[in-house]
């Protein structure tokens, strides 16, 4: 797409080499935009944006969140921040400085360049939630000690500190619950729970359940989500908190069957003990994102997974 000069942004993605990240600037420099990556690759490959480096519309940066970064833009995605337990739980401090001293930065350059700026948050903030499906004013079951806290609470004050520069600063702000998502370009070894079950599968190992296998969750592709990230910052005078996610719900075990099936694998079920803090049901309620974006997932969890083992599959070649 061409866009005229007054029409092209310069709009900055941090975590830009992640899964969302990458995926989000690829449609952004698709619709005509100016794009700034900027990543430390703790999670993020470089591999997801290397098809982008050399356009000249995209621009790459090394950078660590946790420091200031002084650029001028005239939007934010603020994506940065390790988002599986694995990741997450390997440097626990760091992943709160991400969540917290990230946002302060981006909102700190957000004010000085008047920029709108989008936060990517989390249905972690809804803990172990006693409210299902969860919708957007409930207030959550976090347990602000244990080893997910982490990522639960530094998403949390992250939250706290945009909607503080809103009130303070009258900052132009948008607040995104992201619920699970998945697609290609997922790290093989996030520990998350499709891209467990995938790479198992496809290597005939013994899929690993915990606890009955009979939790929840909801599955969202990749390329709805993005849908959602882009017909929210373009809606104006709408901040959130919004949910974003797929509300067909499926039992992990029933995600661990279809696995099986797609892939034609004759891996077996096999059963550990729950996680500490593993929530039993998360199922986003997206009443909102209909009403106020236009918004609803379209890809069914059949033909989603079916990219996504592609993907894998290619990798494992």
């Amino acid at each position: 797409m061409s866009l005229n000069l007054f029409e092209r942004k310069r709009i900055l993605v941090t975590g830009g080499a992640g899964f969302l990240g990458s995926h989000l600037c690829d449609r952004l420099i698709a619709q005509g935009h100016d794009v700034i990556c900027v990543d430390n690759f703790f999670t993020g490959p470089k591999d997801n944006i290397l098809h982008l480096i050399g356009n000249p519309r995209f621009e790459l940066m090394r950078h660590d969140v946790t420091f200031p970064l002084y650029v001028e833009v005239d939007e934010i995605y603020n994506l940065a921040c390790p988002a599986s337990p694995i990741h997450y739980q390997y440097d626990p401090v760091q992943t709160t400085k991400t969540s917290v001293h990230g946002a302060i930065n981006m909102l700190g350059l957000a004010k000085r360049v008047k920029a709108r700026i989008f936060q990517a948050s989390t249905s972690e903030v809804y803990g172990d939630p006693a409210v299902h499906p969860q919708t957007e004013d409930y207030w959550g079951n976090v347990n602000p000690i244990g080893p997910r806290a982490c990522y639960d609470e530094g998403k949390r004050c992250a939250e706290t500190l945009f909607f503080d520069y809103h009130r303070q600063h009258g900052l132009d702000i948008r607040v995104a619950r992201i619920f699970n998502t998945y697609g290609p370009r997922m790290h093989p070894a996030d520990g998350r729970v499709v891209s467990n079950f995938i790479m198992q599968a496809l290597k005939g190992e013994p899929i690993t359940l915990y606890g009955t296998g009979l939790q929840t969750r909801s599955f969202c592709y990749v390329d709805d989500l993005i849908d959602a990230f882009l017909a929210f910052m373009k809606t104006p005078d709408v901040i959130g908190p919004i949910n974003l996610g797929n509300p067909s719900e499926f039992t992990i075990k029933e995600l661990a069957e279809q696995v099986i099936r797609l892939t034609h694998s004759k891996s077996t079920l096999t059963f550990k003990d729950l996680p500490t803090d593993d929530p039993m049901q998360r199922c986003p309620d997206i009443t909102q994102a209909r009403h106020v974006l236009k918004w609803e997932p379209s890809v069914k969890l059949e033909d989603g997974l079916k990219k996504t083992i592609e993907y894998f599959r290619a990798l494992t070649r």
